[in-house]
């Protein structure tokens, strides 16, 4: 192979090579061509040019591969960029007459490829020194395209992309012609003929302004049909194309007056489309939506997410300041609208993609000033959501917001307020101690929504402020103490301020100052006040025993010191929390109804939670005696599960969530503890395990059914 590092190509050398070896030699020859021709002058190559092209365009029939082809293309445009350009022409010319060839068979397929990628190496780096040979080469090209295969549409694509990135303006009359091939390239069944043409269009956008003023929604509807069924590279090149073009409405305002004006409105109207409806009915009711129904297709939301980002990076951390109190609005505006969210798990795929909107923006383009101004519009955002809790309201864009929906924008902002706070740390104190600013109050506002995960994401952003401001923590902790204390009647209330003492205490490791050790007494006291008067009011048991589990597994998570002096009382409420014998199990399953078993249940999976957080917290305290002592739930818990089916039958089918629960936790707690220690269970954890591998217990998930049996 050290034959082949020459400027020339040493045809005697490569004569004399295994035929197998000859793609190779050329390869390594290229490659020495290419770091040598970077560094190389006029005068170097004046004497050996004429020959060297000769052998490049000779090696363009000779059938290259992708790797060879694209460093033929680059040799030969350096080699015309540093040397004479006499023969520019000449070299256009054959790669044209290779392209018109009728010639279809396989074998010359590579040759005609090799032929478009060295044409479209030629136009990046020569651009208007190609002189007019342009306008034949786009047309061939074009021809071309519409029987070529998938392979060659590709490489026509890239080919397109990389002339009309050279001659810029130079080629303004052809854009058009260029446009509407691409524009149904972008929807062709492969996704790499896709991915490529969305890089060309890409340039088009660049150059071409009929794409953002007249043909703007087209383009929007053509990229929403070209993520459709979409690849992970087709979605980024398409959500790219359509990111850089709306921002380009922004930027090039055109000149004449008759044009219509694009307007930021306009912009975010277009980009809630990809989160509404599916692609029928594209574009026909007014404000970007859409009519009739339609399913919402995952790609074209994730296409369109990335969009949103990019067309704000585009545009700048400067514009985003700027423009940021309507960017919230139309952001979270997209959440609040039923018509995007008519399922649960819509609204959850929804929510991680206006979580990933906001953080890639907000959380990568603002500085610490405009990030602090930006948690205090999220706050207002918050009270103003709130308040619409049970009364009727409608967005900024007209629709009306269903009080359910509410719930998914309060998660959003909570979670990227609690990110921000974070990640200002103690810059954040302002936020605090400012009365107009009032975040902890805001945010405690929502641990009394009617909906639990909305109740989540506040406890977990004051967790967040606590561990921003350390000196947050402990009286954030006294304030959910006494209003957990004061409201026991109210079901939202002992659900949010115990998930909010649970998210603190767990942050208690992050803090350097820590909390003082009696608060862990008084918190451990007030869980186990919580599990005692559960049953004293049937419509506070499932939330007073969820709540009180909650809080002593997150007691466990502040280490030895504090627990230690609690475990005897711990073992009790863990022996108490199961039957203690096969006797009480039966007779628990002969007068149980379906809603003590769900708070059973619900009592059982905390009881393994807050064991589980025992053992891996308090490594110390877990002696040989505690195991012991732990065995005897444990081994009632895997009994009780050996029967819950019944129970499941009996009770209805919403309790197999329950049930899955206690499993879980029940195998996370075994996973901890050494098989040595429940060797004697072996039989009954085996059977139970087969049963959860080959799904005996839930006939609703085994293939019996013809629609589910694969085909061989």
């Amino acid at each position: 192979m050290e034959l082949s590092h020459s400027l020339l190509l040493n045809e005697q050398a490569l004569s004399q090579i295994a035929e197998s070896k000859r793609p190779i030699f050329i390869y390594e020859w290229l490659r020495f061509l290419d770091k040598v021709l970077v560094a190389a002058q006029k005068s170097d190559i004046k004497g050996s040019q004429k020959k060297l092209i000769q052998q490049l365009t000779n090696q363009i029939s000779e059938s290259p591969g992708p790797p060879t082809r694209a460093l033929l293309g680059k040799c030969i445009g350096t080699l015309f960029s540093i040397g004479d350009t006499f023969d520019i022409l000449e070299t256009s010319n054959f790669c044209n007459d290779i392209i018109k060839n009728k010639d279809d068979s396989p074998s010359f397929l590579p040759t005609r490829l090799a032929a478009v990628a060295v044409l479209g190496a030629m136009y990046e780096k020569l651009g208007r020194m190609m002189g007019s040979s342009f306008p034949e080469t786009i047309q061939g090209l074009l021809k071309a395209l519409k029987n070529a295969e998938s392979t060659g549409r590709c490489e026509i694509m890239l080919c397109l992309q990389r002339i009309v990135k050279g001659l810029g303006s130079a080629a303004q009359s052809f854009h058009r012609d260029i446009y509407k091939a691409v524009r149904g390239a972008l929807q062709d069944r492969s996704m790499a003929v896709r991915c490529a043409a969305a890089k060309c269009m890409l340039e088009l956008v660049k150059e071409g302004n009929f794409l953002h003023t007249t043909e703007l929604e087209n383009m929007v509807s053509t990229c929403f049909r070209a993520l459709d069924g979409s690849n992970y590279d087709v979605r980024s090149a398409v959500s790219k194309l359509l990111g850089v073009l709306l921002a380009t409405t922004q930027t090039n305002i055109s000149r004449d007056s008759r044009a219509k004006r694009t307007t930021i409105e306009d912009v975010y109207n277009l980009l809630s489309v990809g989160f509404m409806k599916g692609t029928s009915g594209f574009l026909k009711a007014g404000g970007g939506e859409q009519k009739g129904g339609g399913m919402i297709n995952r790609e074209v939301r994730v296409g369109f997410t990335h969009a949103y980002v990019v067309f704000v990076r585009t545009l700048g951390g400067l514009w985003l300041e700027r423009n940021l109190q309507l960017f919230l609005e139309r952001v979270f505006d997209i959440v609040a609208n039923p018509r995007s969210t008519p399922t649960h798990v819509d609204a959850v795929y929804l929510r991680r993609c206006v979580t990933f909107i906001l953080r890639s923006t907000l959380g990568d383009m603002l500085g610490e000033k405009a990030q602090v101004s930006t948690c205090k519009q999220l706050c207002v955002i918050i009270t103003n959501y709130m308040n619409s809790v049970g009364e009727p309201s409608s967005s900024s864009s007209g629709h009306s917001i269903d009080a359910s929906n509410t719930q998914h924008v309060l998660i959003c902002a909570l979670q990227e307020l609690g990110s921000l706070v974070k990640s200002l740390t103690t810059c954040a104190s302002s936020l605090v101690t400012e009365p107009n600013a009032n975040m902890c109050d805001t945010v405690a506002s929502v641990l009394l929504h009617p909906s639990p995960a909305a109740r989540l994401a506040a406890a977990w952003c004051l967790r967040c402020i606590a561990v921003a401001l350390p000196s947050q923590m402990t009286p954030l902790l006294d304030r959910c103490t006494d209003r957990l204390s004061n409201l026991k009647s109210s079901p939202e209330a002992v659900s949010g301020y115990s998930f909010t003492i649970a998210a603190l205490l767990g942050g208690v490791r992050d803090c350097p100052l820590g909390i003082p050790h009696a608060k862990g007494k008084a918190i451990f006291s007030i869980a186990e006040d919580l599990l005692r008067t559960a049953s004293q009011n049937s419509r506070m048991s499932l939330h007073r025993t969820q709540a009180s589990w909650l809080i002593l597994g997150a007691v466990m998570t502040l280490g030895s010191p504090v627990v230690k002096n609690h475990l005897p009382r711990l073992l009790l409420l863990w022996r108490n929390a199961f039957p203690r014998s096969s006797k009480e199990l039966e007779s628990e399953k002969a007068r149980g109804d379906a809603f003590t078993w769900q708070v059973t249940l619900e009592g059982r999976a905390g009881a393994l939670c807050a064991m589980q957080s025992f053992i891996t917290h308090c490594p110390d305290l877990v002696t040989d005696d505690v195991i012991r002592r732990c065995l005897t739930p444990l081994e009632c818990a895997m009994s009780m599960l050996a029967e819950i089916h019944t129970v499941i039958k009996s009770c209805g089918a919403h309790l197999k969530a329950s049930a899955a629960m206690v499993r879980l936790r029940l195998y996370e707690v075994l996973r901890l503890l050494p098989p040595t220690s429940y060797e004697g269970s072996f039989t009954a954890l085996l059977r139970e395990l087969v049963a959860e591998f080959t799904l005996t217990d839930n006939a609703a998930n085994t293939t019996n059914t013809p629609h589910e049996v694969p085909v061989p």
